[in-house]
């Protein structure tokens, strides 16, 4: 897959993730940089699973490149200890 091509997955695959995780972060580079670490990740996964990793411009590859970056920001959110804000802020009022 061609840089372009990792660009536009990682922006849709990040783009996804933070938004069923409810990542409050803004901005362009950091959506791309979540989807690209995420396909990675997912790559990896499944590569390890069925031998097929993230290899080009498919549903399938934005998808598992969706769920590496959802398991990449859960685990920055348990590492930082934040917790959902939405759940946070229901209990105190």
């Amino acid at each position: 897959m061609s840089v372009i091509g990792w660009i536009v997955v990682g922006l849709l695959a990040g783009g996804i993730a933070r938004w069923v995780v409810k990542d409050d972060r803004s901005g362009c580079i950091y959506t791309m940089v979540v989807g690209v670490l995420g396909a990675l990740i997912g790559g990896a996964l499944m590569n390890a699973i069925d031998s097929r990793g993230v290899d080009e411009f498919s549903i399938r590859g934005i998808l598992v490149s969706a769920l590496g970056a959802i398991l990449l920001l859960l685990v920055l959110q348990a590492l930082s200890g934040r917790d959902s804000g939405s759940r946070t802020r229901s209990r105190r009022r």
